[in-house]
C-alpha cells in the first residue's frame, strides 16, 4: 500500500520541520554526521588496564595493611579503569559513507518489506 501524496507532503514537511528545529537530532537519526562520534586517544586502553591493575594493588594494599579508605580508593581507581576501558572498546569508528535517502523513501521500503513477509 503505497503513501498518498497528501501523506508524502506531510512526511515532507515534518522532515523539514525536524530539520529546521533540531538538526542535531535530525543528522544523527540519518547517519550523516560523523563529526558528532566520540574520538578516543588510541592509548586510552591501555591506560584503563593501567588503572585496572594500578587500583588492584592499591586495593590489596589497603587489605594487607588492613586500612579500609586505601583499599576503597583502589577500588574506586580499578572501577574508573574499568568504565575507561569499557568505553575506549564501544567507541564506534567512522562511518562507511553511504547515499543518503530520505525519510520518506526508507517508511516506504519497510512498508513494502513488512507487507510482503506477511
Amino acid at each position: 500500500m503505497a503513501l498518498s501524496d497528501r501523506e508524502r507532503r506531510l512526511l515532507a514537511e515534518m522532515e523539514a520541520a525536524l530539520a529546521s528545529d533540531d538538526p542535531r537530532l535530525q543528522s544523527t537519526l540519518s547517519g550523516g554526521d560523523t563529526a558528532t562520534l566520540i574520538r578516543k586517544a588510541p592509548g586510552s586502553l591501555l591506560l584503563g588496564g593501567g588503572l585496572i591493575l594500578g587500583g588492584i594493588a592499591i586495593l590489596f594494599t589497603g587489605l594487607i595493611a588492613q586500612i579500609a579508605p586505601i583499599g576503597v580508593a583502589g577500588f574506586v581507581v580499578a572501577l574508573a579503569g574499568l568504565l575507561m576501558a569499557l568505553r575506549s572498546l564501544s567507541v564506534k569508528g567512522p562511518r562507511v559513507a553511504r547515499p543518503q535517502r530520505s525519510l520518506n523513501d526508507r517508511l516506504q521500503e519497510r512498508w513494502d518489506r513488512r507487507s510482503f513477509d506477511q
